[in-house]
């Protein structure tokens, strides 16, 4: 039976890019993101509810959901994000299961998952080992301003409701510090590999 390792960080701390390596080496990445895209595709279960829920204005003209016009919904409305949330993860846990059930069918020792709110979702029981991809928030802040052309405060909003990543380091089994470079950053994270038997 292979082993199912969560890749987790904060918006803007670069989980992505490692990930990005991750798949650079051959693994196999079971992405939350691209679940959570899936999931609300027309016709599928979730997207029925959150329609039901939240009203057809948020559709686009292809049947689409309005992500952004979603997320700005959701920022500033908790009530809001909770229900959404009970009709999204559930739906996204079930897929990403199955995606990774299948890859590890094919015989893979290990598949990661890329979930950004592993703890805060209390997703541990899904994998066995964790990893962090941390920043400082100065630098989270920084490039999530540059990437999203966001203002200071629309930038500080969402990472403030994320857990804070400094908090997340005491919750996970290794870290990747992503505050250099590149190279920096696929060092450690071969050193991890490594250090698990994993590469």
């Amino acid at each position: 039976m292979g082993q199912i390792i969560g890749i987790t960080g904060g918006i803007a701390s670069g989980k992505s890019s490692v990930s990005q390596y991750l798949r650079e080496l051959g693994f196999t990445i079971v992405d939350a993101d691209v679940a959570s895209r899936a999931v609300v595709e027309p016709g599928e279960s979730a997207y029925l509810q959150v329609v039901k829920a939240f009203g057809e204005g948020l559709l686009l003209p292809d049947e689409s959901i309005d992500r952004a016009k979603l997320g700005s919904i959701i920022f500033h409305d908790q009530e809001k994000r909770l229900l959404l949330n009970s009709i999204v993860h559930p739906a996204v846990r079930n897929w990403m299961r199955q995606e990774t059930d299948k890859a590890l069918a094919t015989g893979l020792k290990t598949v990661f998952m890329d979930i950004p709110l592993l703890f805060e979702s209390k997703l541990t029981s899904m994998v066995e080992k964790t990893l962090l991809v941390y920043v400082d928030e100065s630098v989270q802040l920084e490039r999530l301003m540059n990437r999203n052309m966001l203002t200071k405060s629309e930038a500080l909003a969402r990472i403030h409701s994320q857990m804070p990543l400094k908090d997340k380091k005491a919750l996970a089994d290794a870290i990747v510090d992503n505050n250099g470079n590149r190279e920096e950053t696929k060092k450690q994270v071969d050193d991890v590999l490594k250090k698990w038997n994993v590469l």
